[in-house]
């Protein structure tokens, strides 16, 4: 019986494929950084691809991939540019008061009726406007140590660009050597599973775009009809912090406090109005309906994702963790659940 399963099993290429997966597994969790790069240019690579196939069928894939290329940065800066260019006056504005913003907002929150009514509260407040204090003295001169980390930053962007744009051109290419890479009678699975992993990881960018793209519009509209100060940039900073899943938003709403505290208890009650209209539309009407169709995964199963790339990852894991659980959702139904029935 050994003998048998042996010779069934023992291989060279199982051997090879075990070690080849192993490597790979500890290149992941060893070289983090480099891994989320590779997964996020493959992530988007995948969304660009189904434009390119059909392009290619008429226009060389290669000239496909730069047609959909320059397409896609076209319309990022149309959207992004006149956005900065009529927000500018308002960033430099929000920059200039923000220390006055950070040492004042303390005496706002300190001074809310409902903390004279529960002095537990007011403890509470009290000791943590006490920290934010004492670090929002210096927080320009901690932004200003952000600088070094936009050189890496750029750096990053323009190697995953060169990353998308070559799995887009060598798709076919890079298929082959990914299914050479399992042994024969594997193949056909691998293909299939394949196919269902990139075309839940080009849906996820699509769904984050849509949610991400209905926030922005809804308080853009909201802010404006109320007269918020600050009302292009505070929903462009809640539209890019919704990117990140749960804890995006909640900062995206104490900065927005943070902005309009000062201009009375009305405005502050219009923007967290705002703020939850465009939730509710986002997650009730729009993140329904785009990720449902695309992602099929249970949210607890996100949610444990999330917690898990926060831990080991960090931000740009969080932002994907989403596509890394559907990842793994899919990886678990067609090589477990499925053998099972």
């Amino acid at each position: 019986m050994f003998e048998d399963f042996f010779n069934k099993y023992v291989k060279f290429k199982y051997i090879t494929f075990t070690i080849v997966l192993l490597l790979f597994l500890f290149f992941v969790f060893n070289c983090k950084d480099i891994a989320i790069m590779f997964f996020a240019s493959f992530v988007i690579a995948c969304s660009l691809n189904p434009i390119v196939d059909k392009l290619s069928e008429r226009i060389p894939r290669h000239a496909a991939a730069v047609l959909v290329a320059a397409l896609s940065l076209l319309i990022i800066l149309a959207i992004f540019v006149p956005v900065c260019i009529m927000s500018i006056e308002q960033i430099k504005i929000f920059l200039h008061k923000l220390p006055h913003y950070l040492d004042n907002f303390d005496e706002y929150i300190l001074g809310l009726p409902i903390l004279n009514h529960f002095g537990f509260l007011a403890n509470d407040a009290d000791d943590i406007m006490e920290q934010l204090s004492l670090s929002s003295s210096d927080v320009l001169n901690k932004a200003m140590d952000a600088g070094k980390y936009i050189g890496s930053f750029i750096m990053y962007l323009l190697v995953s660009i060169i990353i998308v744009f070559n799995l887009i051109t060598d798709k076919t290419k890079i298929k082959d050597y990914y299914l050479k890479s399992f042994p024969s009678n594997m193949r056909k699975k691998a293909d299939e599973v394949g196919k269902i992993i990139a075309e839940k990881m080009g849906g996820y960018v699509i769904a984050l775009l849509a949610t991400t793209l209905s926030v922005g519009i809804v308080m853009l509209i909201g802010l404006l009809i109320f007269r918020v100060p600050y009302a292009i940039l505070l929903a462009t900073i809640t539209a890019a912090f919704d990117i990140i899943p749960v804890v995006g938003p909640a900062i995206a709403l104490i900065i927005c406090l943070l902005a309009t505290y000062d201009a009375g208890t009305g405005v502050v009650l219009a923007v967290i109005a705002v703020f939850a209209v465009a939730q509710f539309v986002e997650n009730n009407i729009v993140r329904p309906y785009v990720f449902g169709k695309v992602m099929h995964v249970h949210p607890i199963i996100i949610f444990l994702f999330l917690f898990i790339t926060a831990e080991y990852i960090g931000i740009i894991g969080v932002i994907f963790a989403p596509a890394i659980a559907a990842l793994f959702a899919v990886l678990f139904e067609e090589l477990y659940l499925k053998k099972l029935d």
